[in-house]
């Protein structure tokens, strides 16, 4: 539990912990590449250990100190078999994508996870890892993976899914054969599988390389509302990943009116970066939907709080993955940002907003939960940094998921 009080106004300049799903990605394609792998700006959290623990019980030794992780890559087909249970913690990340490694290799393997990550679904993965020829014998973890020979597919995603697709190329990389997948929409989801991928090939052959992990965009994101709240001098957030299909956040909001500017942009080991320079502003509602959604999937729940100090009615549509998270978010925002008097309505796919910068009651503090959901927590601390009166978050612990110093940072 942690209280919060309100401020009224800063300006600051910045910097956010590592990318997550770069900070996974890294790591897994380092224990499969030939030669030494060093990561530098790799994510310390919960998510990102649980895939290193993983790696290192499939015989895969690496080393971490601070944010610097070195790992010694076995080659495509050095890992070994576990002499344990594969556990993933809260991270359907890790799940998910070694679901992918773990399909075509020689060995039998078992992935589990806590409560939460138990019941998230996992069918997605594997029915497409299954037509592949991957042996799965359950849908819901422990997932239990037999060895298996693979087939590569032409493969068309029913879903906007990176982890979905990143599974596939992962298991694609053990198939015979080639293996094709086609997205709904082009640049829907995250490309950060690909572009690491393409970075770390040589003559064909995955090869261990020095990597940069920038920030996260995802992490930045709260800052980047929070700023267009109260920044009236500006804040400055430094060295962000500005990857086009995690930036849908940004579109959203300068829609909405948000002064933002994103500075100094260059290119790290593939990922494009940049320095985002943010300046209060008044905001006015706006609808989004499932062309924008996929490319803001993880922000929705910030957006959210933008939304409830705007002006007028805010409605996000086609948003139905946001209820198989680690909570259900639009569910989650709805029940704690209405405790601080916004008026806002969830369904099973969508939030309405109801700004309340023109209202008579503008937000309050409350005693706010996060559902056990980093995200969420980290949304509701920043709604409450800008209401009225003073908050108490509860269940603060699980922002050590992806932001360990956040509290302290904000």
């Amino acid at each position: 539990m942690v209280k919060i009080l309100p401020k009224k106004n800063f300006n600051s300049e910045i910097f956010v912990p590592g990318d997550k799903s770069i900070s996974h990605r890294a790591v897994i394609l380092g224990a499969i590449a030939e030669g030494v792998t060093e990561i530098k700006g790799f994510l310390i959290g919960d998510d990102c250990l649980a895939t290193i623990n993983c790696l290192r019980q499939l015989g895969v030794k690496i080393d971490i100190g601070g944010d610097f992780v070195r790992v010694y890559g076995k080659g495509l087909h050095g890992l070994t078999a576990p002499k344990d249970v594969l556990y993933c913690g809260n991270s359907g990340t890790t799940m998910r994508l070694l679901c992918g490694l773990l399909a075509g290799q020689k060995f039998d393997s078992i992935l589990d996870g806590d409560k939460s990550l138990q019941k998230r679904p996992m069918k997605r993965i594997i029915d497409p890892l299954r037509l592949m020829g991957a042996k799965i014998e359950t849908t819901t973890p422990p997932i239990k993976i037999k060895r298996a020979n693979l087939k590569g597919v032409y493969y068309k995603m029913p879903i906007h899914s990176a982890q979905v697709k990143s599974a596939l190329i992962l298991a694609g990389l053990y198939a015979e054969g080639e293996t094709v997948i086609e997205e709904l929409e082009k640049g829907a989801t995250r490309n950060h599988t690909e572009l690491m991928l393409n970075y770390m090939m040589e003559n064909g052959i995955l090869t261990g390389k020095k990597i940069t992990v920038c920030g996260d965009f995802s992490s930045a994101a709260f800052f980047i509302v929070l700023g267009l709240l109260l920044a009236g001098e500006g804040i400055t957030i430094r060295n962000v990943g500005v990857n086009p299909t995690r930036t849908g956040l940004l579109e959203a909001l300068r829609k909405m009116g948000g002064d933002i500017k994103i500075q100094n942009t260059r290119n790290i080991c593939g990922e494009d970066v940049g320095d985002i320079l943010v300046k209060k502003s008044d905001l006015t509602g706006i609808e989004i939907d499932g062309k924008l959604v996929p490319k803001m999937i993880d922000e929705v729940p910030i957006f959210a709080v933008a939304a409830a100090f705007a002006k007028d009615t805010t409605i996000i549509k086609d948003a139905a993955e946001l209820a198989v998270k680690e909570s259900n978010r639009l569910q989650a925002m709805a029940t704690e940002l209405s405790k601080m008097g916004v008026s806002i309505a969830s369904t099973n796919d969508s939030l309405t907003i109801i700004g309340t910068s023109n209202a008579c009651q503008p937000v309050h503090g409350a005693t706010l939960y996060s559902h056990n959901d980093h995200r969420i927590a980290m949304s509701l601390a920043i709604a409450a940094t800008a209401a009225n009166s003073e908050s108490t978050l509860n269940g603060s612990e699980w922002i050590d998921v992806s932001f360990p110093n956040f509290l302290s940072l904000l």
